[in-house]
């Protein structure tokens, strides 16, 4: 069977979506004996009857509704490719995609200071815990974690973060915590990540690390989400191992303290992916290189002082 012609498959498809030869015609702007001569054409192609008259009208027939069916699934992502295209070309704004967390407590952060360097640039940052398909959904850029990066094409490391206990002044407000154990005393907010990440260090891993009695149990309230944790721990509510990344800003500020510098490595790295067109948009590239230069700063800053215990 020799490959049918692409001008009969739309006259085909036309008379299918249109729902007669005459309509068909008018869409293509051809005359409906064209489109009757190209669709006899393609039956010959494929030798089968692909059309069937009822009187003055025609309908597909068994074979033309099963033939039909696929051939329109060809042309739709034919029109979505060329609507791919169009929006990359219309389109310069840039659309960062990271998880919600990330989103809220370090790149939504950072994102003042590009703004800054090109106040001419247009960005939007999404939080989406699920990943986006780059390039066909509207997404640029994404900042991902873990082996999840590597279901994107283009990805680059970005850095890995250490956790560290904080909680509120407020809460150890009168009390004298005579040494690292002393935290594990207290409200403890957990951080449980979706099953199919690594799991980030947990309360029972940090007592470990500092030698507390291994017969203590380990309970409290647990939050899905990096910043909702850290959240409570600002109003209070506990202490949390919290991304040095997202709770900068708060221990800078006073809002959050850390009344022992005693951290843990997360067992797997944040990534960078991109769509390639996305660095052929007006600052695309330069935002590229600045993603990557303020996760090498972030690298220093998470990673304990030299010489302290981890």
């Amino acid at each position: 069977m020799s490959n049918p012609s692409l001008r009969g498959l739309q006259a085909f498809e036309a008379i299918g979506r249109c729902g007669s030869v005459s309509a068909a015609a008018e869409d293509l702007g051809v005359t409906p004996g064209a489109v009757s001569q190209l669709v006899r054409n393609l039956e010959q192609c494929l030798g089968l009857t692909l059309l069937e008259r009822r009187g003055r009208r025609v309908e597909l027939s068994s074979w033309g509704r099963l033939y039909y069916q696929e051939v329109a699934k060809g042309f739709q992502q034919l029109s979505h490719a060329a609507n791919v295209l169009t929006r990359a070309r219309n389109e310069t704004g840039i659309v960062l995609s990271a998880l919600t967390s990330v989103a809220n407590r370090w790149v939504g952060r950072k994102i003042f200071d590009w703004q800054s360097l090109c106040p001419e640039s247009s960005v939007r940052i999404l939080g989406q815990e699920q990943e986006p398909r780059i390039g066909i959904e509207q997404v640029d850029f994404r900042i991902t974690y873990g082996r999840r990066a590597y279901a994107h094409e283009h990805v680059a490391n970005l850095f890995t973060d250490w956790v560290v206990p904080v909680c509120s002044p407020a809460l150890i407000a009168n009390r004298v915590l005579d040494g690292p154990q002393a935290i594990l005393k207290f409200p403890l907010l957990n951080v449980e990540w979706e099953a199919d990440y690594k799991a980030s260090p947990q309360w029972r891993d940090w007592a470990a690390l500092v030698h507390a009695d291994g017969r203590q149990t380990f309970s409290g309230l647990s939050f899905a989400l990096s910043s909702s944790a850290i959240d409570a721990a600002v109003n209070g509510r506990g202490f949390v191992l919290a991304q040095v990344s997202m709770v900068l800003d708060e221990v800078a500020s006073g809002t959050l303290m850390v009344p022992f510098d005693i951290r843990m490595k997360l067992s797997e790295s944040y990534y960078l992916a991109w769509d390639r067109t996305a660095l052929e948009k007006p600052f695309g590239q330069k935002f590229h290189k600045w993603l990557i230069g303020i996760a090498r700063q972030q690298e220093l800053l998470s990673a304990p002082p030299t010489g302290s215990a981890t």
